[in-house]
């Protein structure tokens, strides 16, 4: 072909718009949403997510009412379910309620350290982390190589769940099948413990101040210390519920459904409740571990149940 008609070839496909098909990128954008509560500068982390078969998981009221619920909200089975970790920057502090799974729950989850970079933060900053419960998808991320991952923090948490999830004396009381759980809570904390950086915190029903705007309110039962942490400044609030929430479609309609993770099904679903009721009676926001991430919103009263309202969305510094 001359050199006079391959210009000419070429230049006709080009009028017709003719050009390689872009390549699928196939990968999220960073996981870090950012919003303002008061003087405070809230930043969700997503740590992945996970498929989890909550029609297993979840302890129904009537058969068929999981994937009944899941159906309504377009979702199915296994579930795919976020995992979500917070970040607080008082102005003074920076605090990290929940840090993920790490490599203990799963290989699709362990982002949360990237997604805290990505969102213009070091883990050397991180000044205290405060832990919901010892699961492991809760507490894994406290380690990076073995190592601890937040070198500068203190970690803390109610005494009552320390005291369980720490104990050799525990563990072997535990079924076979639990005792992972307890020495994936032991490793994680251990550089933290070994570093004398591990404070607990004795939980009170008036709730435990630990730095100015933020504290801890006991909700024992989903484990023997969970505690929920509350966010204030300025005349508003934002609950951290840890794991007083697994699946939005399933729990928000009914809040009486349990999860077979619960240490006290009968303790965890009152707390449960409580907390639904006054978060929707008082319009504050809550920040939930296992909603679609980022997991903020308000609750609105809907019957027996809640509608869920995720935060509006905002470009805004």
């Amino acid at each position: 072909m001359s050199f006079r008609l391959a210009a000419a070839l070429s230049l006709a496909l080009a009028a017709v718009g003719v050009q390689a098909a872009a390549p699928q990128v196939k990968t999220q954008a960073p996981g870090y949403y950012r919003m303002m509560l008061g003087d405070f500068e809230i930043t969700a982390l997503s740590d992945g997510t996970v498929n989890l078969p909550m029609d297993k998981l979840l302890r129904e009221n009537q058969p068929g009412q999981v994937v009944r619920a899941l159906q309504h909200a377009y979702l199915g089975l296994p579930l795919e379910t976020s995992v979500n970790g917070y970040l607080i920057n008082t102005g003074t502090k920076l605090v990290l309620i929940d840090t993920g799974a790490a490599s203990l729950f799963g290989p699709t989850l362990g982002k949360l350290l990237t997604n805290l970079k990505a969102a213009g933060y070091q883990p050397e900053q991180v000044d205290e982390v405060y832990i919901t419960h010892l699961h492991g998808d809760h507490v894994g991320g406290l380690l990076a190589d073995g190592k601890a991952a937040f070198p500068n923090a203190v970690l803390r948490m109610d005494k009552r769940e320390s005291d369980f999830w720490l104990s050799a004396e525990q563990m072997e009381k535990a079924p076979e099948a639990a005792k992972g759980g307890f020495k994936g809570a032991m490793m994680s904390v251990k550089p933290y413990q070994d570093s004398g950086r591990l404070k607990p915190f004795e939980g009170s029903d008036k709730g435990v101040e630990l730095v100015p705007g933020v504290s801890a309110m006991p909700t024992y039962g989903h484990t023997p210390g969970h505690s929920v942490y509350l966010v204030e400044s300025k005349g508003q609030k934002m609950a951290v519920w840890g794991d007083l929430m697994h699946v939005a479609a399933v729990q928000f309609p009914d809040p009486t459904v349990t999860i077979s993770f619960d240490s006290d099904s009968s303790q965890a679903m009152p707390q449960r409740q409580k907390a639904y009721a006054e978060a929707a009676a008082n319009g504050y926001y809550v920040a939930v571990a296992h909603i679609s991430f980022p997991g903020i919103g308000r609750l609105r009263p809907d019957g027996k149940g809640y509608t869920w309202l995720p935060a509006n969305y905002s470009s805004k510094p």
